[in-house]
């Protein structure tokens, strides 16, 4: 082995050492619990429990539910505010400003975000004293124990993830482009739809899954504004490894959310791919 080909070996070797040891590891014990009983006898009787049991599939649509109106509202919301911050803001101290106040809630643990919101959305909260004084709405609205509540929480917290992926796209695409389209003819919409639109795709793809994949794991934020009234998966997992302390069981329910959301992932990828071609 040349001495090139040994420092590339001991750079790579702590990295993959490091991997191995906190991701494959944990995840081989996972998967090998949930095919074995508690005495360690080989079993599918964990996933037919899952296959068979019309609560699981109830949850799961719950939890797919919310992951995708998640996604779809922080993309409605997200694109407009990364075009807004690539191409309307031209003062670079405020763009800078912006971009912080947008990062800054990242640093602070997704429990006291959580808890803040439900103080906000509470009965007597900010959000609805003003929209009864606004005469919006005559009573004050139950946000805790909802999905609306839990949607409101989650695109709060993951909708930096699609704006940092967009803006990073948009800031990608060459203006040179979109007054081309404007010199041949093309109205401003036509240009934005069949110019930047696509060149901007593949950085709305990768947050949207981000923020998906995010989503349908979270467990905190459904677990607090929920109120223990909407159940979601991860919380079954949590359940199943810090109440009832079957790991068997609870390691047939990770292995199974993660293959469907991978799947779900592979097949928005696809979708987006053929968009973007």
């Amino acid at each position: 082995m040349t001495a090139s080909w040994r420092t590339v070996a001991q750079l790579a070797g702590l990295p993959a050492l490091f991997f191995a040891a906190f991701f494959i590891a944990p995840m081989m014990v996972v998967l090998i619990a949930s095919f074995t009983t508690p005495e360690g006898a080989p079993t599918l009787a964990n996933y037919f429990r899952i296959l068979f049991d019309s609560y699981h599939w109830d949850v799961l649509w719950v939890t797919f539910r919310i992951g995708a109106l998640t996604t779809i509202v922080a993309v409605l919301i997200g694109y407009p505010l990364a075009w807004y911050l690539v191409r309307i803001v031209n003062w670079a101290p405020w763009r800078r400003a912006c971009v912080i106040l947008l990062v800054v809630p990242l640093f602070t643990s997704n429990i006291v975000r959580s808890f803040g919101w439900m103080v906000l959305l509470g009965r007597n909260g900010l959000v609805n004293d003003t929209l009864v004084s606004s005469g919006l709405i005559e009573r004050p609205m139950r946000f805790l124990g909802t999905e609306l509540g839990i949607l409101i929480g989650l695109v709060y917290i993951l909708l930096p993830f699609i704006v940092l992926a967009v803006g990073n796209a948009l800031a990608k695409v060459d203006p040179a482009l979109e007054q081309a389209s404007a010199d041949l003819g093309a109205k401003p919409f036509e240009t934005f739809w069949t110019v930047t639109f696509p060149l901007s795709l593949p950085g709305l793809m990768a947050g949207a899954i981000m923020v998906f994949m995010l989503a349908v794991s979270a467990y905190v934020t459904p677990a607090l504004l929920s109120g223990g009234h909407i159940t979601v998966f991860s919380m079954l997992i949590f359940q199943q490894y810090s109440s009832v302390f079957d790991f068997h069981y609870g390691g047939a329910l990770g292995i199974t959310m993660l293959v469907l959301t991978l799947a779900l992932v592979a097949i928005a990828g696809r979708i987006g791919e053929r968009r973007s071609v």
